[in-house]
């Protein structure tokens, strides 16, 4: 009789019990950028799909859902499927975009809390960049030219609070209160076109969409807000050497919805570790001049926490900006 209940149990909860054992990931794995292409979420998006492929064993798509600064890309991962199959690049607005919800007393769009950090990436100061038609060669002749006009000069964005406006305008904080016009876009890559075309005169770009026009003499780098100076651009010098007292980094790091089982978020912080040493990922980012930064686990979580709470701080003293 025990032999038959137990044959019996096997059969009847052996498909469940085939289903708990079953070893992610079992089918294609999504990687929402919220930002369009080009951007360096995005760059940094693309050789690490399949880098993480490789250690997966299954496909790892990138998907594009721009707009509102990263604001729906990050909803809809945030709002999805807990499951492994649906995963975020987040960038340093991640952290900004709930701040300001909180500072119209909005609706979030989602919440810091909806996700778990898988690990971050990178982190590199933006450089201070400015179209070659433009007069400055420093940032004392900008400070200079700026003071004598304010509001007059344009500088671009990937969008109202985004990751390029708030270094932008810490700058202008730091330099004494100076006032520009913003000209908000939908991503790095339009910023950049912003200032390519001469319809903004600057703008605070990661390094690795800066690179290549550096490298072709169609901008100009004056600064970068980092603690010290980048490796691939040892001749600019830092806000802080220049006397303005900011420090900011823009940084990647990849996200599941909070809810993922704990498997799961280990088996994507092992994939992830290995990745980012896969020797074609690496050689992208040198590329495009982003230095791996990676943090993985606990550790990436505790340094996500720091850096949300100082940014926290300046969305409050920058205030409400009304869109136009």
């Amino acid at each position: 009789m025990t032999i038959r209940l137990l044959i019996a149990l096997v059969t009847l909860l052996g498909p469940g019990m085939v289903q708990a054992q079953e070893t992610y990931p079992t089918r294609p794995i999504t990687v929402v950028v919220p930002f369009p292409p080009g951007g360096i979420a995005d760059l940094t998006a693309r050789p690490l799909a399949p880098a993480l492929e490789r250690v997966l064993k299954q496909p790892v798509v990138v998907a594009n859902k721009a707009g509102a600064a990263g604001a729906v890309g990050m909803q809809s991962v945030a709002i999805a499927k807990p499951d492994g199959y649906t995963l975020l690049i987040g960038l340093v607005s991640i952290s900004i975009i709930p701040e300001v919800d909180a500072l119209f007393a909005r609706t979030p769009a989602y919440t810091r809390d909806q996700f778990v950090g898988i690990a971050r990436l990178n982190a590199d100061p933006p450089i201070l960049v400015v179209g070659v038609e433009t007069p400055w060669k420093s940032v004392k002749e900008l400070v200079d030219d700026l003071k004598k006009r304010p509001g007059e000069v344009t500088y671009s964005s990937s969008g109202v609070y985004g990751a390029s406006h708030v270094p932008m305008e810490m700058f202008l904080h730091a330099a004494g209160g100076l006032r520009m016009r913003h000209l908000p876009t939908t991503g790095g890559a339009p910023a950049m076109t912003a200032v390519l075309g001469g319809h903004a005169a600057m703008w605070a770009s990661p390094p690795a969409v800066a690179s290549p026009h550096l490298k072709a003499g169609k901008i100009r780098a004056l600064a970068t807000w980092g603690a010290t100076r980048l490796a691939a651009f040892p001749d600019v010098p830092t806000m802080k050497e220049l006397g303005h007292d900011v420090e900011y980094y823009l940084w990647a790091g990849l996200f599941a919805p909070k809810g993922v089982p704990t498997s799961v978020v280990k088996a994507l912080r092992d994939a992830t570790r290995q990745a980012v040493q896969d020797p074609e990922f690496r050689n992208a980012m040198e590329k495009v001049h982003t230095p791996i930064a990676h943090l993985g686990g606990d550790e990436f979580s505790a340094w996500w926490e720091r850096d949300a709470q100082k940014l926290a701080g300046v969305i409050k003293r920058i205030g409400r900006i009304e869109s136009k």
